[in-house]
């Protein structure tokens, strides 16, 4: 014959699941305001972007220049010139000193993003892996990029780790929140 456990009992298992539940949800930090700011500040390059350069008058060195991994452009004639951190009117500024000293009198030089470095996104979508951004994409865009939700995502919201002034913070967000260039998007697997 088989006991089985006392009303008592269950009442203790369930209320000890559910204080286990709460008291993880109630560990999860705050969302660091900085995290949302970073959504309407001007643009910092970073290794992976890729920058249309123009030089007006200049088709020589008219180009497009990827952001190594150490956070430089090789631009001709000026050599290495640090970009990460850097927004594209402060590129235009640092390339046209460099042109300025002894190679062109007045250079007019713009900057643009040609090609924005990758997102990444990881845990229950059909694929994870590093995806092309692409401007106003949201968490749900990201998702549908990577093949969906798997059966067993939580689908409310995600977890988001970004650089946000050379601190890296990770924030709950739900789907419908915009992504960054460099994110790196978690989807967790739902607890039921």
């Amino acid at each position: 014959m088989r006991c089985l456990p006392s009303k008592s009992v269950w009442r203790a298992l369930i209320v000890a699941c559910l204080a286990m539940v709460v008291s993880a949800c109630a560990a999860y930090k705050q969302l660091d305001p900085a995290f949302h700011k970073a959504l309407s500040e001007p643009y910092r390059l970073d290794s992976g972007d890729v920058l249309r350069v123009t030089v007006f008058e200049q088709d020589e060195l008219t180009n497009t220049y990827s952001v190594d991994k150490g956070g430089h452009i090789s631009f001709p004639l000026v050599g290495s010139i640090g970009a990460r951190g850097m927004t594209p009117k402060q590129m235009e500024g640092r390339i046209a000193t460099g042109l300025r000293r002894g190679f062109l009198r007045d250079p007019d030089v713009s900057v643009e993003v040609a090609t924005y470095r990758p997102f990444f996104i990881m845990g229950e979508v059909g694929t994870s892996g590093q995806y092309v951004y692409v401007p106003g994409m949201t968490v749900q865009n990201a998702i549908a990029i990577a093949g969906g939700f798997s059966a067993r995502a939580e689908q409310t919201d995600v977890d988001i780790t970004r650089n946000v002034n050379g601190e890296i913070i990770t924030g709950r967000v739900p789907i419908s929140d915009p992504i960054l260039p460099g994110d790196t998007i978690a989807i967790r697997e739902r607890l039921f």
